[in-house]
């Protein structure tokens, strides 16, 4: 999945239904009908005279309009000493320009009817704001006033470093943010995309000095896209756009490095993240996946699906419709712009630790020596197209779909395009790409809990286990 998240809050939130005992069907449902891909929007693409690279989406009717621009440059292009740094330069990017102050940014857009949206990750800082299309000339002077000429006022970042230690000493309080980040260090090492988040260590070392020469580094027209979704005439936005960020230009030196694939030989290890007197176990199996833009990625998307990405999945049905070890249980897709992770997780009960691992290896040697069946291969290409369609309904989506498709370096007729190859995969494809990323032998695990209760459940299966601090 692009967007794992809907998923996980769209399977707790079923669970407690479908905990209850099941209802039969009606026995004269109608038969699905074909799946049907998204269609790739018209997308007028076009580099203002700054050499910003601009595409544009009209789509007359509903007066709003969305933007999204994506920066290249994420926590992965963090320097070593202040990792996550990035995050701390999205909270504070809007707090504040030369002519600006924050409230003022806050109230102009706001008088617009939209907001700001900043989000850090690992290859871009995406900026993402939606306003009434008859506002578009005011809001658009603030939207360009924040990208040329964010100022990082010292009182603003301190706030904004409170802030975020705040928020970042709740998460590490939470066994999945504990487990995220140790896996991503486990499969990744010292590449910059292990980090996943900022320390403490590196929030509090952090200075408005810091953010303003990150920030000039990586928000440069020529490093940069801007997608606008929405209700437009494409010349009169170009000339709108031309005029809003002329006075943008490209420092002297270089740009951020991009990453190159990464790669990586993993042993089979149990890192322990201990959680004392936790009444369960968080457990995670990680390997790395293909990129998106691989010939096979489509084909291990829907073998995931197969596995644990969907309600009916192998993992799923196993683990909590037929023994009940947990409420949710899922497999992911994540693919950055340099590498692709698969990833599967659970919470199950303490008592239940060594089975759940034993039943999660399991399913995943299932997927790479059993092929799926026609219903389970029709019911995966279903729930991805479906989903995709259901994610790309608003304006806003899109706008920011397009604009992870640039960071990624794919065009933006991979809308429509990954929904279509969806739907041709066939049984055979799907069994090449489970032998090839989804034995058990290929992962890793990290497991965050009570580490007895740990330690005992796979001293059963002869796996080391390593404690990680």
């Amino acid at each position: 999945m692009k967007t794992p998240e809907l998923f996980g809050v769209a399977i707790l939130f079923v669970s407690f239904a479908l905990a209850k005992e099941k209802a039969p069907l009606p026995k004269d449902l109608p038969a699905y009908g074909p799946e049907k891909p998204s269609q790739a929007p018209a997308v007028k693409a076009t580099k203002l005279e700054n050499g910003l690279t601009v595409w544009l989406i009209s789509e007359p009717g509903f007066p709003k309009v969305s933007f999204a621009v994506a920066a290249r440059g994420g926590m992965a292009a963090d320097p070593a000493d202040r990792p996550g740094i990035s995050e701390l330069l999205s909270k504070a990017l809007d707090q504040g320009t030369k002519s600006r102050t924050a409230k003022q940014i806050a109230e102009e857009i706001q008088a617009a009817g939209g907001d700001i949206d900043i989000q850090a990750g690992k290859d871009a800082i995406v900026v993402s704001t939606s306003f009434l299309s008859s506002q578009t000339d005011g809001a658009l002077t603030v939207l360009a006033d924040v990208l040329e000429n964010a100022s990082f006022p010292d009182n603003e970042v301190a706030l904004a470093k409170r802030n975020l230690a705040d928020s970042l000493r709740q998460r590490e309080a939470e066994p999945s943010f504990l487990a995220a980040r140790a896996m991503a260090r486990v499969l990744f090492g010292d590449n910059p995309y292990h980090v996943t988040a900022p320390t403490q260590e590196s929030v509090e070392a952090a200075t408005s000095t810091d953010l303003r020469r990150i920030y000039g580094q990586r928000f440069r027209p020529d490093q940069a896209l801007l997608v606008v979704v929405g209700d437009f005439e494409n010349d009169k936005m170009t000339d709108l756009l031309n005029a809003k960020f002329a006075a943008w230009k490209a420092p002297a030196e270089a740009p951020v490095v991009v990453q190159a694939r990464f790669s990586n030989t993993l042993k089979p290890v149990v890192s322990l993240v201990p959680r004392p007197n936790s009444v369960q176990t968080t457990l995670w199996f990680g390997t790395l996946g293909p990129l998106r833009s691989d010939p096979d990625y489509e084909a291990a998307d829907v073998a995931n699906a197969i596995y644990g990405g969907t309600f009916s999945s192998r993992l799923v049905s196993n683990i909590r419709e037929d023994k009940g070890y947990t409420y949710a249980a899922f497999g992911l897709v994540h693919t950055y712009r340099a590498a692709g992770v698969l990833i599967t997780r659970a919470d199950v009960r303490n008592e239940v630790t060594p089975a759940s691992v034993n039943e999660m290896t399991y399913e995943l040697n299932r997927l790479a020596t059993t092929s799926p069946t026609e219903e389970e291969l029709a019911t995966a290409r279903r729930y991805l197209v479906g989903i995709e369609a259901i994610q790309l309904q608003s304006r806003a989506s899109v706008a920011g779909e397009l604009a992870n498709l640039w960071v990624l370096d794919l065009p933006p007729e991979e809308i429509g395009a990954y929904g279509q190859r969806v739907a041709r995969i066939t049984a055979a494809q799907v069994d090449t790409a489970a032998r090839k990323y989804f034995p058990a032998s290929r992962a890793r695990i990290v497991v965050v809990g009570e580490e007895k209760i740990v330690r005992d459940a796979f001293e059963l299966y002869g796996l080391p286990v390593e404690t990680l601090h």
